[in-house]
């Protein structure tokens, strides 16, 4: 007993951690913080079925102990033999019903979300919304691509969006598979090289500004060696702020405010523009589009996705990529810039902004 005993306290100590962990989570990036309407409908769905397999574990489980202690071998029984009965036709009837009844309490909900979910007839066609706000989403090794088609403009790495509103994606990949995911506010939809995927998500407002108008978007699906960095981030905006930073990205120009950014134009123009464009109305073809857009550079949360937005990180990412993100197509693309040369490209690449 004494050697079991140090086994059922790890055992113990490990489930309090488990317990703990379960219940961690970020507004920005936990599912089980929705912050949206189809983020809901799929919350309210897990709840469901997790209370039903509660339920049937929790029911087997007394079951089980019950005919453990009513039916166990006493002392002084061990040569009589228990009555022998067949199958009751009753009990047969509950074990079948019962299972049945609660496949139909799970399956009508998420039927029923199942096609609202899939109901995209408002981004295009005889139905379309005249309001519809729609997003085409390119996902690459390892960047994402967001273009407002109706809107005219291009931008990657930082998905802008209205909160309250429908917001209609349709998505594809330009190399491999990926998944585009936004925990907080929707299941995750594969991205395919050879079709279009279509769905919808509304960023509520109340649970973006508890986020402080930042979610988090990965990719979900195994797509190379940097997968688990091919990330994304969402700023959710009110409505009236989004259309000024759709105005603002038609006329942004990158700012060349003093002789190192001059300098820093030239570098760009000779090691970068044939891959990366500086305009938000890229009218180049999408094959063409081989780099992230580069408009709103300087405002975006995260350089590469996913280090900090400082000189010191652009200038980490400009020496050596291949050590932020291995296997991305930007390495070995331009030449051996000098120390000197990047300075000057940073310079350059902090004055991309909307403003």
């Amino acid at each position: 007993m004494k050697k079991w005993l140090p086994k059922w306290r790890i055992m113990l100590l490990f489930s309090m951690i488990a317990l703990l962990l379960a219940g961690c989570g970020k507004p920005f990036l936990s599912t089980l913080q929705p912050a949206g309407e189809v983020a809901d409908m799929q919350y309210s769905l897990m709840l469901l079925s997790t209370i039903i397999m509660v339920l049937v574990i929790v029911v087997v489980t007394i079951i089980f102990i019950y005919v453990v202690v009513r039916f166990r071998r006493r002392e002084g029984d061990e040569d009589v033999i228990p009555k022998q009965v067949e199958g009751s036709k009753k009990l047969e009837i509950i074990w079948t019903v019962i299972p049945i009844l609660l496949l139909i309490i799970l399956a009508i909900p998420t039927v029923k979300d199942t096609f609202t979910l899939a109901n995209v007839s408002g981004m295009e066609g005889k139905n379309k919304d005249k309001d519809a706000l729609v997003v085409n989403v390119r996902a690459n090794l390892y960047w994402w691509e967001f273009e407002y088609p109706d809107k005219k403009i291009i931008t990657s790495q930082d998905l802008v969006v209205p909160t309250d509103q429908k917001v209609y994606f349709k998505v594809k990949a330009s190399d491999v598979k990926h998944s585009f995911w936004i925990p907080s506010v929707g299941g995750k939809i594969d991205t395919n090289v050879e079709n279009d995927n279509k769905f919808w998500l509304v960023f509520d407002s109340k649970k973006a500004e508890k986020a402080g108008g930042i979610f988090y978007g990965k990719c979900a699906e195994l797509c190379g060696p940097s997968h688990a960095l091919m990330d994304f981030k969402v700023k959710a905006l009110p409505k009236d702020e989004f259309n000024a930073w759709v105005d603002k990205m038609k006329s942004a120009k990158p700012e060349v405010a003093d002789a190192d950014a001059q300098a820093g134009e030239e570098v760009f123009k000779k090691n970068c523009l044939s891959c990366h464009a500086v305009e938000a109305k890229d009218t180049r073809a999408e094959v063409a589009r081989t780099a992230p857009n580069l408009t709103d550079f300087a405002d975006r949360e995260r350089v590469a996705g996913i280090l900090p937005n400082n000189e010191e990180s652009i200038k980490k990412w400009l020496k050596d990529p291949e050590s932020i993100k291995p296997g991305n197509k930007m390495t070995g693309k331009y030449g051996n810039l000098t120390d000197e040369q990047i300075d000057q490209l940073t310079k350059y690449l902090m004055g991309m902004k909307v403003e």
